[in-house]
């Protein structure tokens, strides 16, 4: 009789039909991310060309607009990158944020927002003057009145978004850029994909930003609008010197080293920097939120009331040289990083969700805490309970005790982009183009071509020199692995890798009692 004796509402034909129904709304179902878009067709309106740059979720590209022949910039987000709640939510609240913020002469401005099926198009002032540092760098001759210069554009940006009620929470260098290439022109901030509205009073706990930058309050997972004088504080120190104030080889010793915020003002060129500039820096770092200035009495410091006075003698060949090292070291690892981000995005996700699967015991498209344990030691990790709570926490961001596919697959991705010998393997042999087992100059300059203004050759000297320790003029894959696990950037990770990692970090500083403010330690 073969299947004709088969029930058609029997378990077997329910659970087909199930899956059937779900395959075809999941083939039917288009993601909207933003709430108001301009339009579905950005080509109507703008011709978009040639690639300017590259990121994490999306690719920028000069536009030119039909009517006008005005120049812009295009910020393509691919859908297909947006791969979490989270993701999605940053990039509404990016747009809102940009949208509600008044026009300011140091802030990119955004245009139109645009979304079709592949992706969300941001049409933004165009910004062709090349990084912060970079500008510094290629001056030659660096001052003091010019990091008061830089230092006040800064501040005035952060008092802008504070009175607005907008946190940035992700200030740093390589978000500055300046509008044209002109000696004149202005530095705009060009990135709020991590700032939030905030309240007065309001308090955050979710730790996100840039760790070089972090304030010792975003570690205590307790903080308001005043970590971003803490993060222009630290650009501060970076200007005047060429290091950052709380600097180590590992994850754990820089927040060690934000938490103790002992500040150096003995080693070059310090002795020559003003004593306003160093009060200034002192202030600015205050680990007591409480204590440290507001943007307006930064702004009111004498040492910025009189930028234009501030000493114009140059700080010395050293700090430019360190002001390159530090930026040109961060071009290398960014596209290192996108190498093993595009060799993941290919080869690991459907693992990943075979790995959901495995753990998702009761089939509900969640995990609980014990269905993660059992599922890691599964899939053979071996971790301990403590940790595995860790992860536990710093994954459930909705805080409902469980992990959803999307949370799972944000933390697998992220916390395997480094350490993992294969995957620098592979971005290694990104660099290595003749498989000769070394990284070679002619192979640097080909493979920053689009990061590296003229492939400048000092440039790509100083990474050199950087990297190649044992100094026979080529990198080893031992001399590359060195560079991407020190703790030297972690400038573009993830929102949830660096949620993770430093939650991990807080977690341990606190068990052992050393996550403390100390406010004894100030400075010299």
């Amino acid at each position: 009789m073969g299947n004709c004796c088969a029930r058609p509402g029997g378990p077997q034909e329910k659970k087909k039909r199930k899956e059937k129904k779900a395959k075809e709304e999941g083939a039917g179902r288009k993601l909207v991310v933003l709430r108001e878009a301009t339009g579905r067709d950005i080509g109507v309106r703008y011709e978009v060309g040639r690639e300017l740059g590259r990121g994490e979720f999306g690719v920028t590209y000069l536009c030119r607009d039909r009517e006008s022949d005005e120049e812009l910039a295009c910020k393509s987000i691919s859908k297909k990158k947006l791969r979490t709640a989270i993701d999605i939510e940053d990039v509404r609240r990016e747009v809102e944020i940009m949208r509600r913020l008044p026009k300011h002469p140091n802030v990119v401005s955004l245009k139109e927002a645009y979304e079709d099926h592949d992706a969300v198009h941001l049409v933004m002032e165009l910004c062709e003057g090349g990084e912060l540092f970079d500008r510094i760098v290629a001056r030659g001759h660096y001052t003091e009145r010019a990091a008061a210069a830089v230092t006040k554009t800064i501040v005035q940006v952060v008092q802008m978004c504070h009175k607005h009620g907008v946190m940035h929470r992700d200030l740093k260098p390589e978000n500055f850029l300046f509008a044209n290439k002109k000696e004149t022109a202005p530095l705009k901030a060009i990135d709020f994909g991590l700032s939030v509205f905030f309240k007065p009073g309001e308090r955050f706990n979710e730790i996100v930003g840039s760790p070089y930058y972090m304030a010792p309050e975003v570690l205590k997972r307790n903080y308001g609008p005043e970590v971003d004088i803490w993060s222009a504080g630290v650009i501060l120190y970076i200007l005047l010197c060429g290091v950052p104030p709380f600097w180590a080889e590992t994850e754990q010793g820089v927040a060690q080293a934000i938490i103790r915020s002992v500040l150096d003002f003995r080693r070059e060129p310090w002795p020559k920097v003003s004593d306003n500039a160093k009060d200034l820096v002192k202030k600015m770092l205050d680990p007591d939120p409480k204590r440290r200035l507001t943007a307006q009495e930064v702004l009111d410091h004498p040492w910025l009331q009189n930028a234009n006075k501030a000493p114009n003698v140059s700080l010395g060949e050293t700090v430019r040289t360190r002001l390159m090292q530090f930026s040109v070291m961060n071009k290398l690892k960014k596209r290192a990083l996108r190498a093993i981000a595009e060799h993941l995005s290919i080869e690991e996700v459907a693992g990943i969700k075979e790995g959901f699967e495995v753990m998702d015991t009761e089939n509900n498209g969640k995990i609980n805490i014990d269905e993660l344990r059992v599922g890691l030691h599964k899939l053979g990790h071996q971790i301990p309970d403590e940790d595995v709570k860790i992860l536990m926490e710093a994954g459930d961001v909705d805080k409902d005790g469980y992990l959803d596919y999307g949370e799972f697959v944000a933390i697998s991705i992220h916390l395997r982009k480094i350490g993992n010998d294969e995957h620098l393997h592979k971005a290694f042999q990104f660099f290595d183009q003749n498989q000769s087992g070394y990284i070679e100059i002619e192979e640097l300059q080909k493979a920053l071509a689009d990061e590296i203004e003229a492939n400048s050759e000092e440039v790509i000297n100083a990474i050199m020199h950087d990297v190649d320790t044992d100094k026979d003029g080529r990198i080893s894959y031992e001399e590359f692995a060195a560079m991407m696990k020190a703790g030297t950037d972690w400038r573009k990770a993830s929102r949830q890798y660096s949620r993770e990692r430093f939650n991990t970090l807080s977690q341990k500083l606190m068990k052992d009692g050393s996550l403390q403010l100390n406010n004894d330690n100030r400075g010299l």
